[in-house]
């Protein structure tokens, strides 16, 4: 999907569906690597998806690692939105850098334009809480 907002430009968002795991989790971290690249050639904000996903394995967050690799390197981060409550854990508890969770497409749109709350933060694990 390819939207023009006011006072944010394009965004492109790329909806993922299904399971991610071992057998697939490769070819996931090349769309998406494809998704953010073809994104910023367009001048456009890449955005993810995962309303409909299930990760079903390490192999599924690493590949989200990779994909969203050089946007960390870079400083910037992919917003995820709506990911499933256990999904949304195991993403808080890997603690990813080049990612940035959020519960909507619209809490998404308003971080990129600053209206939002700090979403600028990478998904990190609280202390006591998943993963610990």
């Amino acid at each position: 999907m390819h939207e023009q907002r006011t006072g944010l430009g394009g965004i492109s968002v790329l909806k993922a569906r299904g399971t991610v795991d071992a057998t697939n989790a490769p070819r996931f971290a090349e769309a998406l690597a494809e998704h953010v690249a073809d994104a910023d050639r367009a001048a456009e904000h890449p955005l993810l998806d995962l309303s409909e996903v299930y990760l079903a394995c390490a192999d599924a967050v690493r590949s989200l690692d990779r994909a969203t690799g050089p946007l960390a390197r870079a400083g910037r981060a992919l917003p995820v939105v709506q990911p499933r409550p256990h999904v949304r854990e195991a993403l808080t508890a890997a603690g990813l850098p080049g990612i940035r969770l959020h519960a909507s497409l619209t809490s998404a749109l308003d971080a990129l334009t600053g209206r939002g709350p700090a979403a600028q933060e990478p998904a990190r694990a609280e202390p006591g809480g998943p993963g610990r």
